[in-house]
């Protein structure tokens, strides 16, 4: 949501009139996710604390090129998030409370989906915030398993201030392998159950979804969590051009519109991206950068294990990130050329040719050197079988939880990654760190 001509409205808005004059009347949404999030991924959302993940101090982060922005805190106490939420109040325009989140560590520290059954605690959180604070307090949450119950909770979640509801289709216990499939009818049931905006989240890994999720649930945005990971073009029509990144001359396959959106080469992608982290001053872990170019060129990584190996030995040392970041373009630039390659073999091909059917699922897969969505092999077998009512498009399947990628492959496997790619474990990350009173020191 970045790139809007932006001033902070002198009173504070709340509700559509916060929605629209401050954020845009935003259609498309990024969602915060675990080391994922950092300034320099797409421009998307930013993690939320301090000089190391919430960096105010070099001026980019929560700065004029960094709003709208909403910063998200996961907590269990009001008073310590209270105190958390006052240091960010200057460098945002809102503060979000995550009650969606459904990993073990979420669970360990008692917040996200975990405090789904302690309504009371969840009202206070979000209440103290909106009598305290000078900007608004937003909420992104699971449903229930029943429609009922997740209509009475988010009338709680409103009735205790929050402007906007986000809501994930997914219960609690739909996570990893069995994640399954978002129930868009609650969402549905949400939306026409409140008054303040409502945000869609779930089953949208194509363009074509945005649309199809808008018109079923209703909803005054789409928000996109790891499908935004694997092609942060998502959210790109198919009209949109080519970028600076891209090769010259390039083979007509090498961009190709599909359904409605554009599905840019994954090396395009990667290199505009390393571009940024190298350009702001602004640091970003090195766990997040592999993160990010493992999942955005798994399609041919998994050809191309060489390189695929290659990458997962780069190391970036604290002082000299740059020598690393210019190994990983190394690394991206070979595999371009493999990619170029590719492609330009497939010039006499259709589009409806290089599309190929995965044989078990039914679903459609890309060619191998284009950004695309990952699907797990459980969720992708329902989505075969599952049209939304008039039946004019598939549902692709929900992103991956963070950190629990699966092998790169031009199909859909079954396997973990070598321990080399993978994103490092929760307890590494300042991000999911429990928020403590030491915020206010």
């Amino acid at each position: 949501m970045t790139g809007l001509e932006y001033t902070k409205p002198a009173t504070k808005l709340e509700g559509y009139e916060f929605f629209r004059k401050v954020l845009g009347s935003p259609k498309y949404v990024v969602a915060p996710m675990v080391d994922q999030s950092e300034l320099l991924f797409m421009e998307g959302v930013r993690k939320p604390y301090r000089d190391k993940n919430f960096n105010i101090g070099k001026g980019e982060e929560g700065g004029p090129g960094d709003r709208p922005l909403i910063v998200q805190f996961c907590a269990n106490d009001p008073e310590t998030l209270l105190a958390a939420a006052k240091i960010v109040e200057p460098h945002c325009d809102a503060v979000d409370i995550n009650l969606g989140c459904p990993q073990e560590i979420a669970r360990k520290g008692h917040y996200g989906s975990f405090l789904q059954d302690e309504w009371e605690v969840i009202y206070n959180l979000i209440h103290i915030l909106h009598k305290n604070l000078s900007i608004p307090v937003t909420a992104k949450f699971r449903v229930f398993s029943t429609v009922e119950k997740t209509i009475e909770y988010a009338k709680m979640l409103e009735s205790a201030g929050a402007q906007i509801l986000t809501c994930h289709g997914r219960t609690r216990e739909q996570r990893g392998q069995m994640a399954g499939l978002a129930d868009w009818e609650k969402i549905r049931a949400v939306k026409e159950a409140v008054a303040v905006p409502v945000i869609a989240n779930g089953n949208v890994l194509f363009h074509t979804d945005i649309e199809t999720c808008l018109a079923a649930t209703g909803a005054d945005a789409v928000m996109s969590a790891e499908g935004n990971l694997y092609n942060p073009a998502i959210f790109c029509p198919s009209s949109i051009a080519s970028t600076s990144s891209t090769p010259t001359p390039a083979p007509s396959t090498w961009m190709m519109p599909f359904d409605t959106g554009l599905h840019v080469p994954h090396t395009t992608l990667a290199l505009e991206y390393l571009s940024i982290v190298k350009s702001l001053a602004t640091p970003t872990s090195p766990s997040a950068v592999k993160g990010h170019l493992f999942k955005l060129m798994r399609p041919a990584l998994g050809r191309e294990k060489d390189l695929r190996e290659k990458m997962g030995k780069v190391k970036v040392v604290k002082g000299k990130e740059t020598e690393g970041w210019e190994k990983y373009e190394e690394v991206v630039l070979e595999l371009q050329e493999r990619m170029l390659r590719d492609a330009t073999a497939a010039e006499s091909c259709t589009a409806d040719e290089l599309v190929t059917i995965d044989p078990s699922t039914g679903l459609k897969i890309l060619p191998h050197w284009l950004a695309q969505p990952y699907f797990r092999p459980e969720t992708a077998q329902k989505l075969a079988q599952v049209r939304v009512n008039d039946k004019k498009t598939e549902i692709a399947a929900e992103e991956l939880q963070n950190g629990e990628v699966d092998p790169v492959d031009d199909s859909i496997i079954v396997g973990k990654r070598a321990a080399s790619e993978r994103t490092p474990e929760p307890d590494e990350l300042a991000k999911r760190v429990k928020l403590t009173a030491d915020l206010t020191s």
